[in-house]
């Protein structure tokens, strides 16, 4: 069993080993959700979005609404 620790701002730091078996490098999103008891971590990678495809209709390209959000996401960061 891996162990992280929480610091005083929320954060935690993922084990080298398991960001290497799923492939979690800088500026790979999670998606963070409960399930029960339990905190899940999911790396939101390019095999996860193609092992999704064409589950869920969606108006216009998913690419191009993922692109728009990171651009959301980038000014705010800039705003900081």
């Amino acid at each position: 069993m891996t162990t992280a620790v929480v610091t005083s701002k929320g954060q935690i730091v993922i084990p080298a080993a398991i960001r290497r078996h799923l492939n979690i490098k800088k500026g790979v999103r999670l998606s963070i959700y409960e399930q029960g008891n339990q905190i899940v971590l999911q790396p939101l990678t390019k095999d996860y979005f193609q092992s999704m495809a064409g589950m869920v209709k969606a108006k216009g390209s998913l690419t191009a609404l993922l692109a728009a959000e990171k651009a959301r996401d980038k000014r705010r960061e800039d705003a900081r």
